[in-house]
């Protein structure tokens, strides 16, 4: 946004100036001289240089040129050193010979041609100068320590006055401070002086800027003595002198007031305003606040200052009165030039102002106005020329001249009477681009007089918003949209003619960024990507530009600039920074910035120092790394213990990222090593270097062993086991273990033992399992650790001596049985009770067909069980039982078995189902008996329905049959209909799971083969011994192939052999398999298939010549099985078929195509000539004019000539 404001205030500096501009005569018109360009009024030359006094101007005719030199002609033939430049009136003095100084003086160049006369100002030839100091011997200045001095610099007078500095033998500058300073005239303040001040080189130079020279004074020596230092004393001002003083400043040039003070301590300046504040913008305070500086001073800068000079023992002020004066200067601009039609009217206005007041002054071609011809249609009041009906030839150039005390304008404004029909001066066909929502300004400069008139046209007048024309033609948008596109015309219009000018105007789409680049922080060495993409208008060239801190990219290969994207790789800590991306146009340009941030893991903390030791502590400090950019969170401290674990570092503590010091509580008997890392969000810094080594004396222990626990591994021992103690928890050599014990409730006295460099002790010849009270206790060379707390344990375990008694079964139903049992005393268990295990087993079956099962299975109750399910029991089975109790040593002995009975339950599945004996209309069943009766059979159920070609199920139809039955046959079934069966066995307690099958009603039972389904394998089988084949589905239907074809035949024609069939099936997959018939002991080649689209016959195709082939017609089911086929043709291929001869390979053939060729070009061209003479005549003539036998075939074959036109 602020880019674009910026463009925005550009564009209306444009358009002001363009406002501003004087009247712009052709240069192919008539006009008076204009100066263009002059030398300036004060002219300070260098004198080894030639001397160029410049004067150029303008007119038609092109003006003459002379000059005079302090206020007489000057005549430039006369002076063989000085030559005026052709076609301009720019003199160069050859001052090779001569001395620069002959030539000062005041110049002033006039410019004359037959329409009037312009004068130059006052040019003011001064030679620079830059004289040598004068010879002089400086003695040396002592002083005392404390008191004020000045080094007096007084360079000598030059052209333009020197720039003084002050330095030593080495050319290095003085150092300065409050204390110390350079005034304004050049010397050098010292407020008090110091004993460090004493030296022998206090060097003032003058450097003259003119003449590119420096002019050195003679060194001054201050010496400093310090015998009895000056007391302090409160400020008093060095300059200026007295309570207050005065200044007087020009308008618009530079105001400086100074104040030096001297005092003991080095007072402090400060300054204000009396009666108002200081010009915030314009002010600024300069020598250690010792000087005020106001530039570009105006009339409201008058007025009073004070500068106040304060230490503590007291304060001095001084006021300076600053008084405003003002050379003349311009108001709204110098007089502009006149162009005026005869007979009309004008004013010539020459307004300024000054301090004190200026005097105005009129010329007329260099000659005072009063002093020139009179002219009724001129007047003259005060700084206005009004001119009234002029009259053509009263041309002129008017001067005005406006001085005071301080200085004077001078300016030159013509009068122009032309008569001239309009022109536009902007060039035709511009064309103006601007962006949408800018100010467009499109020129209509013109000239004419009388002055013309300028009217806009874009298809229509341009007339109130969004249009605005200016005085001087420009015609302004004030919000440019796209719509404003394209072309306008302007008309210039006066009295003597008319003009049109066409411009364009484009108005294009602002450049916008529409992803800026995004704060980034990354870690050093890794890469970083900075996006900027850009929407721009498509007619506009974009360039790219990224700056890294507001200057250009380094100049190093891991800057990669993409179209829309920065790429850093590998970065390091100095590309840090500000990135902005810049997207220009020619137009406008967009710009965005990110910041980028370096981080990395800090570097490792120094200077390690130990202090506070004490027996059992010691404070560590020390300094943290660099922290690259990501605040340390933590301080990690770690030591290595090289007493007992050389070489392994240990954590021991972390303190927070702001602290760099901890108190470490440590142990005896360890020799401490410390080092320290610090952690930052990127990670942990390297290790710093370790400590110094710090070592703790030895201690008896300050703890017990850990993890005392006590078991039996025999029925009569108690093995005591702990977790052996580190050397770092010994506190000291000779590290020993006191194993103490007792049974708990019965001994009252503790049994104990010593022992070293073990994790356990056995007690032997313990009664079984008993409870124990257990204690460890840690001692070394220096003394027992402290009282060990008390742990449990029992001695060993031995196997159960008891069974559970009353056991008891409740069968639930035919597959789940409840047991119950008495838990077994605690005593007889002689351990800790784990639980109980039943063990059960199934006898038989109690139907006497089963055979016998006496696999046992086993389920384990919680030791808080004294009851449990069985489950997953066989229906109609005799089952036994019993129960034990164990412990973490084993089992006990059994409970006395236990019998149980369970009831009937449902039979499983048939074992098979197969269909025989197939008919038109009735089929047979035959089944085999469940594997699992579960009880006495009952007898099966039968259900079956019809199947549809589309797969729907027709009604179901079910029928009971006695339990000693294994086959049935179903009468009065549907001719050539698949039926689905469903069989299932039955007892008291209800139907077992079905077993299903399908199969077709067939014509002719010699073909069909017997099928049956092995339920235990899921294998189709025929009733003969073949190889077993997996099932093609879940429930693998079983359909008879059958005879469904009749009357296959074949016969031969051109494309092949016809085969014709008839079929009487359902299905409606059919296809024709046919294979090379080949003797006998050769291998058959694989059946190609034809498939059939619902029709009863097909042609092969192909056949080789000479080969037999076997031929048959088959029918598919819908699991992709064959169903029917019909019995086999073989089917003999002729070697050479009449029509099967390719006589486009006869020569015969080649010969009589070649012939009718020719004789067809013939007729083409017969017909061709009589057409071209003669005429037309009626077809029926023309056919029988053909009496040629030959001819008439062709004719009717190829109909080419069928018709005449």
């Amino acid at each position: 946004m602020m880019e674009r404001r910026r463009m925005g205030a550009a564009l209306l500096v444009l358009f002001l100036g363009n406002l501003a501009n004087a009247l712009e005569v052709p240069l192919d018109l008539p006009q008076p001289p204009t100066i263009t360009h002059q030398s300036p009024k004060d002219y300070i030359i260098d004198p080894r240089e030639n001397i160029i006094i410049h004067c150029e101007a303008k007119g038609k005719p092109h003006p003459s040129f002379s000059w005079t030199r302090n206020g007489t002609h000057f005549d430039i033939d006369h002076e063989p050193k000085v030559t005026m430049r052709p076609h301009s009136g720019t003199l160069v003095v050859d001052i090779s010979a001569e001395k620069a100084e002959s030539y000062e003086g005041v110049y002033q160049c006039t410019a004359r041609n037959e329409h009037g006369t312009a004068v130059s100002n006052n040019i003011v030839i001064r030679q620079s100068r830059s004289p040598l100091w004068s010879k002089e011997r400086n003695e040396p200045i002592v002083v005392q320590e404390g008191v004020s001095l000045v080094l007096q610099c007084r360079p000598p007078a030059g052209l333009p006055p020197p720039i003084i500095f002050w330095m030593d033998n080495n050319f290095q500058r003085l150092p300065q401070s409050s204390r110390v300073s350079q005034a304004l005239n050049g010397d050098l303040y010292f407020s008090n002086i110091l004993k460090e001040d004493s030296r022998n080189d206090y060097i003032c130079y003058a450097r003259f800027p003119h003449t590119q020279t420096i002019q050195q004074k003679q060194p001054i020596t201050v010496r400093v003595l310090n015998q009895a230092p000056k007391d302090e004393r409160k400020p008093t001002f060095l300059i200026p002198s007295g309570p207050s003083s005065s200044k007087m400043v020009l308008r618009g040039q530079v105001l400086e007031l100074e104040c030096i003070a001297e005092g003991l301590p080095t007072p402090e300046i400060s300054w204000s305003k009396v009666s108002g504040d200081f010009p915030a913008k314009r002010t600024s305070f300069l020598h250690y606040q010792k000087t005020l500086h106001i530039v570009n001073v105006s009339e409201s800068d008058a007025g009073e200052y004070r500068c106040t000079a304060r230490n503590w023992l007291g304060s001095v002020h001084h006021t300076i009165r600053v008084t405003v004066k003002a050379s003349p200067y311009w108001i709204g601009g110098p007089p502009r030039n006149l162009v005026l039609a005869p007979r009309e009217t004008g004013v010539l206005t020459c307004r300024a102002n000054g301090t004190p007041k200026p005097t105005i002054t009129w010329t007329m071609n260099g000659i005072p106005i009063e002093n020139s011809p009179k002219d009724p249609s001129r007047k003259v009041e005060d700084d206005t020329v009004i001119f009234t009906e002029v009259q053509s030839g009263s041309s002129a150039v008017y001067q005005c001249n406006v001085s005071n005390e301080y200085g004077y304008l001078l300016s030159n404004a013509f009068v122009n009477v032309l008569s001239e029909p309009p022109r536009v001066l902007t060039p035709s066909d511009r064309v103006y681009q601007v962006i949408r929502n800018n100010r467009a300004l499109m020129d209509c400069s013109s000239f004419g007089s009388p002055i013309p008139k300028i009217t806009w046209f874009k298809d229509t007048t341009l007339n109130g918003d969004p249009y605005i024309q200016h005085d001087n033609g420009t015609l302004e948008i004030h919000v440019a949209q796209a719509h404003n596109s394209g072309k306008y015309t302007c008309v210039a219009r006066n009295s003597l003619g008319t003009y049109e000018n066409h411009v364009y105007l484009e108005v294009k789409e602002p450049t916008r960024i529409l992803k800026q680049p995004e704060y980034k922080v990354v870690r050093r060495g890794r890469s970083v990507v900075f996006e900027c993409k850009v929407k721009h208008d498509p007619s506009l060239i974009p360039t790219m530009t990224w700056l890294k801190d507001n200057g250009e990219l380094p100049d190093d290969e891991r800057f990669i600039v993409d179209s829309d994207s920065l790429t850093i790789t590998d970065v390091i800590e100095n590309d840090e920074g500000v990135y902005t991306c810049i997207m220009n146009t020619s137009l406008d340009h967009d710009s965005a910035s990110a910041e980028l941030t370096v981080v990395e893991r800090p570097d490792p903390p120094t200077d390690l120092e130990l202090t506070d030791q004490r027996e059992r502590s010691v404070q560590l400090t020390w300094t943290p790394g660099d922290e690259h950019n990501s605040p340390i969170q933590k301080f990690l401290i770690q030591y290595e213990d090289s007493l007992h674990h050389r070489g392994h570092w240990h954590n021991l503590t972390e303190v927070r990222g702001t602290k760099t010091t901890a108190h470490l509580k440590l142990s005896p008997y360890v020799h401490y090593t410390f080092r320290v890392l610090a952690s930052n969000a990127v990670g942990f810094s390297q290790p710093s270097f370790p400590s110094r080594m710090f070592k703790t004396n030895p201690a008896a222990p300050d703890e017990n062993p850990t993890g005392v626990d006590g078991y039996g591994t025999e029925h009569d021992n108690l093995v005591i086991s702990w977790k052996p103690m580190s050397g770092l928890q010994s506190n000291g050599p000779g590290l020993q273990y006191k194993v103490m014990w007792r049974q708990k409730e019965v001994d009252k006295e503790w049994t104990s033992v010593t022992v070293a460099n073990v994790s356990k002790f056995v007690v032997s010849g313990t009664p079984t399992f008993v409870p124990y009270e257990l204690k460890v206790q840690a001692l070394n060379t220096y003394g027992v650790g402290p009282e060990p707390a008390i742990a449990h344990g029992h001695s060993g375990e031995d196997l159960p001596v008891a069974a559970p008694d009353n056991v008891q079964v409740l069968v639930l139903n035919s597959t789940l049985a409840e047991v119950h049992w008495e838990p077994v005393p605690p005593k007889s268990v002689r351990g800790r009770l784990k639980g109980y295990k039943v063990y059960y087993w199934r006898e038989r079956s109690l139907h006497k067909h089963n055979p016998h099962h006496m696999e046992k299975q086993i389920l384990t109750f919680s030791g808080n069980h004294s009851h449990g399910m069985l489950p997953g029991l066989h229906p109609f089975s005799i089952y036994s039982l019993n129960v034990r109790v164990y412990n973490g040593k084993g089992e006990g002995p059994p409970s006395p078995s236990q019998q149980f009975e369970t009831p009937e339950g449902v039979p499983s599945v048939p074992s098979f189902l197969r269909i025989t004996n197939p008919n038109l209309d009735s089929l047979t069943l035959e089944w085999g008996h469940p594997h699992d009766r579960n009880g006495r059979l009952a007898g099966y159920t039968l259900r079956y329905q019809s199947v549809n070609s589309s797969n729907e199920l027709g009604p179901v139809k079910e029928l009971a049959l006695p339990a000693n039955a294994t086959a049935v046959t179903l009468p009065n079934l549907k001719y050539s209909t698949r039926y689905k069966f469903y069989l299932s066995a039955k007892t008291d307690r209800g139907a077992g799971p079905a077993i299903s099958e399908e199969a077709v009603t067939i014509m002719d039972e010699a073909l069909m083969p017997q099928f049956e389904v092995d339920v235990g394998t899921g294998n189709t089988q025929p009733s003969h011994p073949i190889a077993r084949s997996p099932p093609l589905n879940p429930h693998h239907k079983v359909r008879p192939a059958t005879p469904a074809f009749g009357n296959v035949s074949s016969s031969w024609a051109e494309d092949g052999a016809l085969i014709s069939w008839e079929y009487w099936g359902p299905e409606r997959n059919v296809y024709v398999e046919y294979v090379v018939k080949n003797s006998e002991g050769e291998d058959e080649e694989e059946w190609q298939k034809e498939y059939v689209n619902g029709s009863q016959n097909l042609m092969l195709k192909g056949l080789k010549e000479g080969l037999s082939y076997r031929v048959r017609v088959v029918a598919k089911g819908h699991s992709d099985q064959t169903l029917h086929h019909s019995e086999e043709l073989v089917v003999m291929v002729p070697a050479m078929a009449s029509r099967q001869v390719d006589i486009a390979t006869q020569g015969w053939f080649i010969g009589l195509m070649c012939a009718i060729a020719l004789l067809i070009l013939i007729l083409l061209i017969i017909c061709f000539i009589q057409r071209n003479k003669g005429g037309k005549y009626p077809v029926k003539e023309k056919e029988d004019a053909h009496t040629d036998p030959e001819f008439q075939p062709m004719k009717d074959d190829d109909c080419t000539f069928g018709e005449y036109r």
